[in-house]
Formats: structure tokens, C-alpha cells, sequence
């Protein structure tokens, strides 16, 4: 996932469909109401589309905080200090914690067994989340506001639902994730309704 920004005009999101990185910052532009291209790179084509490129920039966690602070609409950060720090831990928990290990470069040196090494860490993530999420969560992963911690939360349950992990021992989890779905912002940023979905993944 790059954004790049051309003079003052759009920013591009260069991306992928099913990347977690990618929608993150679909889901926070769509909330703050911005404007951009979208310049698909495929992360399986020829090797990975994305090593023809040599992308320096943010991190998806790291613009969406950059985006919060630079244009306007609905806080994605608490003003809150103990509210934000709490969505910067979940946020964290989620961006660096579980996502990493079942990143498409790891799943692929693991090989055969991408499956059980996915499912087994996702749900070892969730264990930690879960509990965590008991104490902090109202509407929303941190009481009543969407913020960038619910941004982390639902791509991350769109990964455990793709590698069989069962959502529903984690009934806090479960309801936020279903809670978000019906936001039209994570609708339209969701990985079936985007340029480069394949057909048969298509909504």
C-alpha cells in the first residue's frame, strides 16, 4: 500500500483489493469524505506487481493518524487522551501484532501449510483482543465514535473469515465487526467492490 499526492490534487492510493493496508486507508478516506485514484498493483502477478516499484512512505496506521489530523469530518482519533491511547492499542494489537503474520511474503515461505500457520496466529491474536476489546468497546471498538481502531478491526476479520477462524468465540468482536459492515463507509471500501476484484469475487 503507497499513497502518493499529485501537487494539490487527489491523492493516489496505490493498492491492492484483499490488502488489509489498502482498505484501511479506503475506509478512512470514505469516513473523511476525500476524494482519490486508485492505481491497482497486484501482489501475486509476475512475483508481486509491487516489487517493480520503489514505494517510500506511510504506513497505512501511520496515514490514517496523518489524515485525522490534516482534513476535516469525523475525529478517527478520541480527543479523550485515555480513549486515543486505547485506539492506538488496538490499532497497534491489530497493524502489528496479528495482520503481519499472514501477510501474503509470510503465507508464501510457510507453503503448504499457510492455512493452519494463518488460522492458529489470527486466533491467537483474537484471544488477546477479545478480552481487550470487552473493556474499551460501546457502538464501537472504543465507546460510541468510529476511530482507526474500528479502521484495523474489520479488514482483520475479513482475513480470519478467509482463513476459517470461527468469529463467533469472540462475541465482542463478532458485534462490532457487524456492527461496521452496515456503515456505508466500509461498504464501499470493502475488497468485493473495488477496480481490481476479480470477477468471482466480485459483490
Amino acid at each position: 500500500m503507497h499513497v502518493s499526492f499529485i501537487s494539490l490534487g487527489k491523492p493516489v492510493l496505490h493498492g491492492y483489493f484483499r490488502s488489509s493496508c489498502s482498505w484501511r486507508v479506503r475506509i478512512a478516506f470514505a469516513l473523511k469524505g476525500v476524494e482519490y485514484d486508485q492505481v491497482p498493483i497486484n501482489l501475486i502477478r509476475d512475483g508481486g506487481q509491487q516489487v517493480q516499484y520503489r514505494f517510500a512512505g506511510f504506513l497505512s496506521v501511520q496515514y490514517v493518524q496523518y489524515l485525522n489530523h490534516y482534513k476535516p469530518g469525523p475525529r478517527l482519533l478520541p480527543a479523550d487522551p485515555k480513549k486515543r491511547a486505547q485506539v492506538r492499542m488496538i490499532s497497534d494489537l491489530i497493524a502489528s501484532g496479528i495482520q503481519p503474520l499472514q501477510n501474503l511474503y509470510v503465507i508464501q515461505k510457510v507453503g503448504a501449510e499457510k492455512m493452519q500457520w494463518s488460522h492458529h496466529f489470527i486466533d491467537r491474536g483474537f484471544q488477546a483482543l477479545e478480552p481487550i476489546l470487552k473493556q474499551t468497546a460501546g457502538k464501537y471498538c472504543v465507546g460510541d465514535e468510529i476511530s482507526m481502531a474500528d479502521i484495523c478491526l474489520v479488514p482483520q476479520v475479513y482475513n480470519a473469515e478467509r482463513f476459517k477462524v470461527d468469529v463467533g468465540q469472540y462475541p465482542t468482536i463478532k458485534r462490532l465487526n457487524q456492527a461496521l459492515l452496515e456503515i456505508e463507509a466500509f461498504k464501499v471500501s470493502h475488497p468485493s467492490c473495488q477496480p481490481d476484484t476479480p470477477d468471482d469475487l466480485r459483490a
